[in-house]
């Protein structure tokens, strides 16, 4: 059997996020998804200004002080991280996933695969709705409290800008390549500012 005939026949999931700093929760989350198929698509959200927008259930997301990683800097960091964690490449695909515009999904997903996705609050009840109004198939990971949330994307950066210890809540490879980038300084740099 040909590579493609692999992949077509394999049962596909996609999962998503904005990865703006992945963590050890991120990796649980992808690695769940893992799980339930043999083929994971992840979405990257928000992969430029062009295709970010606002949403008052979460404004934040959109801001570019919460968003210092390019699209393809979080695909080495996605790609880095699964296979250190045991994937083989074919088992997964990296591709944008302009999550605020469900009418642009088809240009980068395959629509018959199986959507996963956790929910912790009221934005991420909009996704759901978005994924529902498309008719497609869902399946909740989880779904907790803000709460127990656990790491979240800003306090790493927040860590990352203030000198505090971050390093232990990502995966090696975040953290090498985040200091190959110089993310900590230049976070540091952008709050020295404001």
């Amino acid at each position: 059997m040909s590579f493609a005939q692999t992949i077509l026949s394999r049962k596909t999931g996609v999962i998503h996020g904005r990865f703006q700093i992945l963590h050890n929760d991120h990796m649980a989350y992808l690695l769940a998804g893992k799980d339930e198929c043999e083929h994971l698509v992840v979405g990257i959200t928000n992969p430029d200004p062009s295709q970010t927008a606002k949403d008052d259930t979460d404004p934040e997301r959109s801001d570019s002080r919460a968003n210092p990683l390019s699209y393809f800097e979080r695909l080495l960091l996605v790609k880095c991280a699964l296979v250190d964690a045991g994937l083989g490449e074919a088992d997964f695909s990296v591709t944008p996933l302009p999550i605020n515009f469900p009418e642009h999904y088809s240009a980068y997903v395959p629509m018959q695969a199986t959507f996963f996705l956790t929910i912790y609050d009221q934005w991420g009840r909009r996704k759901l709705e978005y994924f529902h109004s498309l008719g497609l198939t869902t399946k909740v990971l989880w779904e907790r409290s803000p709460e127990t949330k656990g790491i979240s994307g800003s306090h790493i950066r927040q860590a990352m800008a203030v000198g505090q210890p971050w390093e232990h809540l990502v995966p090696e490879s975040t953290a090498v390549l985040c200091k190959a980038w110089g993310l900590p300084e230049k976070l540091r740099t952008e709050l020295a500012r404001n």
